[in-house]
């Protein structure tokens, strides 16, 4: 997938192309049925499936006092969207000079005189231009006019539930631990991704070392407690690649028994793995079911026994 960070950055000729707009924070079931319709819709005519996406959700910018939590990263979401197969992703600088740009312009500048556009899609909720007077209405009239197509999605819902699926509803599956559920709705194993970092080493201690994530990794740390999943080895480079994936016993929190970490904080266990070095890797974790809430433990022994029990239910749970 080629990666677009400005609309100058784009060759002459580049089109023509069917284009995806959205914030697509997470990648969800919902924005990957867009995505889907794009592949389709270009699958006949030669064309170029395009994203065109945003560094930050706008509201970052906007309403910072209202903005959530987002659920990936930039180096996360240009993963997932080159894991749909596209052809490229437009990722936009969400700035207050785009911020300000008109709708028509946006069209103008961006999908037209950058991308030639044969046909976008979006979401029915999709908004854009200065002060978010942009919606699907006046995008197919000026469509009409530009000379492309506009195809509105209708929103991917969970028939249980009678609830669209979201990155709200996913935020509020992961702030509780259900990271089952919000699977579900990812269409993969929520997880997380940075740097491992040097930690207490307090596991190593305990006979279970663990890879501490930096404070400062991307994506939507679940609740507190314990779970099971995968760690996988990304090296020291910058950016995700295919890497060795290892299953792994995942801590989130302040571990409570000792009380002197300040923040939380994500640590894997990998399974059997007692003088793993990766310190200084990039690493994802993904988390694939909750094994317990996080709870302080009456001394060393207690801890020791709880955590030889959570290691055996994580290995259950991964076979």
């Amino acid at each position: 997938m080629i990666v677009f960070r400005d609309p100058s950055d784009v060759p002459a000729g580049f089109g023509p192309s069917v284009v995806a707009i959205g914030k697509f924070d997470g990648v969800h079931t919902g924005h990957r049925a867009v995505i889907d319709r794009a592949r389709v819709d270009a699958a006949t005519g030669g064309a170029r499936v395009v994203a065109v996406t945003f560094d930050r959700n706008p509201l970052a910018l906007l309403r910072p006092e209202i903005c959530p939590e987002n659920l990936i990263g930039v180096h996360q979401k240009l993963q997932l969207l080159a894991e749909t197969g596209i052809d490229a992703t437009l990722l936009l600088r969400f700035d207050r000079d785009l911020a300000d740009l008109p709708a028509r312009e946006f069209v103008e500048h961006v999908l037209v005189g950058a991308l030639g556009v044969r046909t976008v899609l979006v979401g029915r909720d999709f908004r854009f231009g200065r002060g978010g007077a942009g919606d699907p209405e006046l995008l197919t009239e000026l469509g009409a006019e530009f000379g492309f197509d506009v195809d509105v999605v209708d929103d991917v819902r969970a028939i249980e539930a009678g609830r669209r699926v979201s990155s709200t509803w996913i935020r509020e599956l992961l702030t509780e631990g259900d990271v089952e559920t919000a699977a579900k709705l990812l269409g993969r194993a929520p997880s997380v991704w940075g740097e491992v970092v040097h930690g207490l080493k307090r596991g190593r201690e305990l006979g279970f070392p663990t890879a501490n994530l930096s404070s400062e990794c991307e994506g939507f740390v679940p609740a507190d407690g314990v779970y099971a999943g995968w760690l996988i080895d990304e090296g020291s480079a910058d950016g995700l690649r295919p890497g060795i994936r290892y299953p792994a016993a995942i801590s989130i929190g302040t571990n409570p028994t000792f009380d002197d970490v300040p923040a939380r904080q994500v640590e894997a266990y990998v399974l059997d793995e007692t003088d793993l070095d990766l310190y200084g890797h990039r690493v994802e974790i993904q988390f694939t079911a909750r094994i317990r809430g996080m709870a302080a433990f009456e001394g060393i022994d207690a801890l020791v026994a709880q955590i030889t029990d959570d290691v055996a239910r994580v290995r259950s749970s991964l076979t």
